[in-house]
């Protein structure tokens, strides 16, 4: 199985009825660069406006997921991030014309079609997955909903549903992998039961598109002739009957355990709000939009609490190890030669990723005039040396990289934290925002001194062949 991401390989539309507007909705997903994660872009705005699909931008958990920012909102986007997460997509612009997502028949499963027919393309750089390292658990005492997530290799979901009644009685459902999702639970409808509708009937901002197509209506008491007959009016129908299963009149159901199935999609799409692809084993007792988007942006908090705290640290070298780069080495890749060559060596270069290092000495030429009392590296030749080390990563990505060179285009977020002296080791680590494209090259450096940040900022570079 790839560990590489996946974007899909061409544009696909949807078309049908939001589930609480009623508004009909033309719904596209479009192909995505690496690292790019998934967008929705509101195109009957003039402003067209983007809102990622984070936790974050979470705003809602009324009767689904709505997301928000600046003041526009796109509902219920759960099924449609189920879709694309239960195919191991990672990368996905999704358009829409309105302000909520198609609810289609109430799953996930024509999602899940129109992307397989846009087609699954893999792409170079690596998934970013995050593991769950140890136990977390999220818990709503109110509603005695609680998801539980444990280390596991792979990513696993279990779901517990229990309404106490006796037409939906307590249910389980399982997927012990992603591959079981389109089998196993993108057919998974919605549901809802009768005393429900009656009360989401009565509030305007809700279910204005809810009929017998997109949902499964449990009856769990029962009604007149003349309740029937209003449901039936409200619903647009001529007439509705309950079946002996205790079902508003609908078709078989797609699982003998489809609301705990539908309950499983639901966690899987707004799990997706993380933001990364997970390993872990997650736990749902009672789940419910508000448990799963607060579970959801519990990790992801925790996540960015993890990279802030790791883009912090400085990178661990074994000093007895040979580097990979040493100063003759560097001479046959960069042009540069002293006093103006400022790397010494490059320890390692892992993906997007290089660490390189110089010897600040007394003797280095710029001490002799740059405060001779008082002996300080410029913090524009911190910035040469960094942007040397930058230059060995771009290089390092090509064919013959002595028929190179990088010209650097920008330079931004520049920040000197602290004074570099004789007696210090420079250490650099460059990191790829993003992949090469045409040949420029965006990367994010910090400079250490033992475990201090000295500098950082953002290089842009242009790789060109030699004259």
């Amino acid at each position: 199985m790839s560990d590489k991401q996946k974007t899909i390989k061409k544009p696909v539309s949807l078309q049908g009825v939001g589930l609480h507007t009623g508004r009909d909705v033309v719904m596209t997903f479009k192909p995505a660069p690496e690292n790019h994660g998934f967008k929705f872009l509101r195109t009957d705005l003039e402003e067209k406006p983007v809102i990622d699909a984070l936790a974050e931008n979470a705003a809602d958990t009324t009767r689904g997921t709505t997301i928000e920012k600046d003041g526009v909102r796109i509902a219920t986007v759960e099924h449609s991030l189920a879709a694309l997460a239960g195919l191991e997509i990672d990368n996905a612009i999704i358009e829409i014309n309105g302000p909520e997502t198609p609810i289609m028949d109430g799953s996930a499963r024509f999602f899940v079609e129109a992307l397989l027919e846009a087609g699954i393309e893999e792409q170079t750089t690596d998934r970013n997955y995050y593991n769950i390292t140890e136990p977390v658990e999220y818990r709503v005492d109110e509603k005695d909903s609680e998801i539980v997530a444990v280390p596991a290799d792979r990513f696993k979901i279990s779901s517990m549903i229990d309404y106490n009644t006796s037409v939906l009685k307590i249910q389980h459902a399982q997927m012990d992998d992603i591959s079981e999702f389109k089998e196993g639970f993108s057919r998974a409808r919605t549901f809802v039961f009768l005393h429900e509708l009656e009360q989401l009937f009565t509030q305007e901002h809700l279910i204005r598109g809810g009929n017998l197509n997109n949902a499964i209506v449990f009856v769990n008491k029962k009604i007149s002739q003349g309740d029937l007959d209003h449901i039936a009016e409200k619903l647009g129908r001529d007439s509705v009957d309950v079946m002996e299963e205790g079902i508003l009149n609908n078709l078989e159901l797609e699982y003998e355990n489809e609301p705990a199935r539908h309950k499983l999609l639901d966690i899987l799409g707004d799990l997706a709000l993380i933001g990364r692809p997970l390993k872990g084993y997650f736990i749902a007792k009672r789940p419910g939009h508000k448990t799963n988007v607060e579970f959801a942006s519990m990790i992801r908090k925790k996540i960015m609490k993890d990279e802030h705290q790791k883009e912090k640290e400085a990178p661990q070298i074994d000093w007895l190890n040979p580097p990979l780069y040493d100063i003759n080495k560097i001479k046959n890749i960069l042009p540069h030669r002293p006093p103006f060559l400022l790397i010494d060596r490059v320890y390692s270069i892992t993906g997007n990723e290089v660490i390189g290092m110089k010897n600040v000495t007394m003797n280095e030429s710029f001490f002799v005039g740059h405060f001779p009392e008082e002996p300080l590296m410029p913090g524009v030749l911190q910035i040469e040396a960094m942007a040397q080390a930058g230059g060995i990563l771009a290089l390092h990505q090509v064919e013959d990289p002595q028929e190179y060179s990088t010209y650097f285009l920008k330079i931004d977020k520049v920040r000197f934290r602290k004074k570099v002296e004789p007696g210090d080791t420079l250490v650099f680590k460059l990191t790829l925002v993003s992949p090469i494209r045409r040949g420029l090259c965006h990367m994010e450096g910090k400079a250490f001194v033992g475990d201090t940040i000295v500098t950082e900022a953002d290089l842009l570079a242009q790789i060109t062949r030699k004259k």
